[in-house]
């Protein structure tokens, strides 16, 4: 320290003096003794003396103050019971129990995103990894991408969640004193991290932060180099309303997009009103319960090398330089999903550690969430713009035929395109900007007004192509002995609309064929490259109706049907609000 200016005073009986005065200065002590035993009636000695034994008691407490405020603060850890841990062991061992997981998410308020709220848990659940998932949740303000975020962080225990607003540049660097390994990095908006994006994409890729500074010796005061070292790793988990995110941040990251429909909407509209009767009252202090056991739950799970025995059988697409970082998003989805489940395998013990291994479910579930996340992110569009180009496609096909023309010379504004999406006019400029850019459509600039043209007829024209992703039945006829229970044959073949083994793999690279409108709102939700131009979901999807697309047209959701039925499963499932 260079200085230790106080306040001081000293009283003998009546006598007192009160000075302020820089403890470090030789002439300001020397005039304090001065007065003060002048003042006091006491010899200069005494005086002199116990202020230097007040110097030393202020250099021990300020250097206590200094190291206690290095140490990483103290998260009070929630103590369980033999009971909790009993009914949080019981549900891990429950086979499908990211179904029940999907049930109380749903009985807490959050409506509908089946997907993503799988994918969110799966990636927050990931921080036990080596190498995490990072989640990023890409969506229109107000369309509810927060409140996914933070519905499925109520199911992660808070001692495990580092919970920020905004970064600096450097905060990340200086972190050095707490804790992040195996923790969930929480940031509000992807805007407040924009100065510290290089720093967290070091942390995502490499799991530890390192940087040396210069600072100043507190002993000699000459200058020496410092080094600053942040532990990893931690799952990055942040929300953003900007479609032109980092590139680098962004292919570190799963980008999920939330269901901006008006039947969504209108869902969430009945849930609001729901949570006020006193019904609804009820359920959420029930379901808050609930969600403490799931709390519980990512007690119990801890770090554990996960082996994948097929890895070396796995494919993915490579169409991409991007592929070589989003394989390994893939290979993380695995492993997080056999790590969830980490209480229904054998941990095996050898030389290196303890471990567990990856089985053929694993796989399933993995690549059938796979098909929908990284598919997605394969494409040069964000989301909502991408939805913006697909409902474009449709209506303009629609036009045309009804007017007779091309679709090609089929002339359109923004106003036209504002009364068949109903977004607003910034929203709607920023998208159709986006498509400009990259030649989907062509702005033809007139004297009073500006109007558009689709400059590329194919629905696919920006990359919808298959995955990659590999084929459960060519797994299972290649280890025909290896464990395979189905857990997931059901959920996942009828989500993508097939009630075979294979559910979101083995398909091939396919090319971008026209689509009729009314399979516009359906390919939506389908694995990346399948097509299906008849816009079937199979026979049998059960019945539960849902209105899934951009043209108002009743279509069957079949994951609804599946949680309502439980396909026998001994757990209760409640139906579920479609997205």
């Amino acid at each position: 320290m260079e200085a230790l200016r106080l306040n001081l005073r000293v009283t003998r009986g009546d006598h007192f003096h009160l000075d302020t005065l820089d403890l470090y200065l030789a002439k300001a002590r020397e005039a304090f003794v001065r007065v003060a035993s002048i003042e006091l009636g006491v010899d200069h000695e005494v005086v002199k003396r116990d202020l230097g034994r007040l110097l030393v008691l202020l250099e021990e407490r300020l250097r206590t103050q200094v190291e206690e405020s290095r140490l990483p603060p103290q998260v009070p850890v929630a103590l369980m019971t033999e009971s909790d841990r009993s009914s949080a062991l019981a549900l891990l061992r429950q086979p499908g129990f990211l179904l029940q997981l999907l049930a109380d998410l749903e009985s807490s308020g959050m409506v509908g995103e089946i997907v993503n709220k799988l994918l969110c848990w799966l990636s927050l659940t990931s921080r036990h990894l080596e190498s995490p998932l990072g989640l990023l949740i890409q969506s229109s303000s107000a369309a509810g991408k927060s409140s996914l975020l933070d519905g499925v962080l109520r199911t992660l225990p808070e001692e495990d969640v580092v919970r920020y607003s905004a970064m600096s540049g450097q905060a990340l660097f200086y972190m050095g004193g707490q804790d992040l390994r195996h923790k969930v990095l929480f940031i509000a908006e992807e805007e407040g991290v924009r100065r510290a994006s290089y720093s967290l994409k070091l942390l995502q890729s490499d799991g530890v932060l390192t940087m040396a500074s210069t600072t100043k010796d507190p002993d000699s005061g000459q200058l020496v180099t410092k080094e600053y070292r942040t532990e990893g790793p931690v799952a990055l988990a942040m929300t953003t309303t900007n479609p032109d995110i980092d590139p680098e941040l962004q292919n570190r990251c799963l980008v999920l997009s939330v269901d901006e429909s008006r039947e969504q909407t209108e869902a969430i509209h009945r849930t609001q009103r729901q949570n006020l009767t006193r019904e609804g009252m009820i359920g959420r202090r029930q379901t808050a319960s609930r969600l403490e056991l799931w709390r519980n739950a990512q007690r119990l799970l801890e770090p554990l090398d996960v082996v994948n025995p097929y890895a070396k059988d796995l494919t993915f697409a490579s169409h991409q330089t991007r592929t070589r970082r989003d394989q390994v998003k893939y290979l993380s989805l695995v492993s997080a999903v056999a790590l969830a489940h980490q209480h229904q395998k054998t941990i095996r013990h050898d030389a290196h550690g303890r471990f567990i291994e990856v089985d053929l479910d694993d796989i399933e579930l993995a690549t059938f969430l796979a098909g929908h996340a990284l598919g997605r992110s394969l494409d040069d569009l964000p989301p909502q713009t991408l939805r913006l180009w697909r409902v474009l496609c449709g209506e303009v096909r629609a036009a045309a035929e009804r007017e007779g023309c091309d679709v090609d010379l089929f002339r359109f504004t923004r106003r036209w395109v504002r009364e068949r999406t109903h977004w607003g006019d910034t929203q709607l400029k920023i998208h159709l900007r986006r498509l400009e850019e990259l030649e989907l459509v062509t702005a033809l600039r007139g004297p009073q007004a500006s109007t558009y043209r689709l400059a590329c007829l194919e629905e696919s024209a920006t990359g919808l192509v298959a995955s990659g992703l590999p084929s459960l039945a060519m797994l299972r006829a290649k280890y025909p002995a290896h464990k395979y229970d189905g857990t997931w044959s059901g959920f996942c073949g009828r989500w993508s609309g097939r009630t075979g083994e294979r559910s979101g793999g083995g398909r091939p690279e396919v090319r971008p064929v026209p689509v009729e409108p009314s399979v516009l709102g359906k390919l939506d939700e389908m694995a990346l490259g399948e097509q299906n131009p008849e816009g079937n979901v199979g026979p049998n999807d059960g019945s539960v109706g849902v209105v899934g697309n951009a043209y108002r047209e009743e279509t069957t959701d079949p994951v609804v049907s599946y949680l309502s039925t439980s396909n026998g499963s001994s757990v209760g499932h409640r139906p579920l609000v479609a997205a």
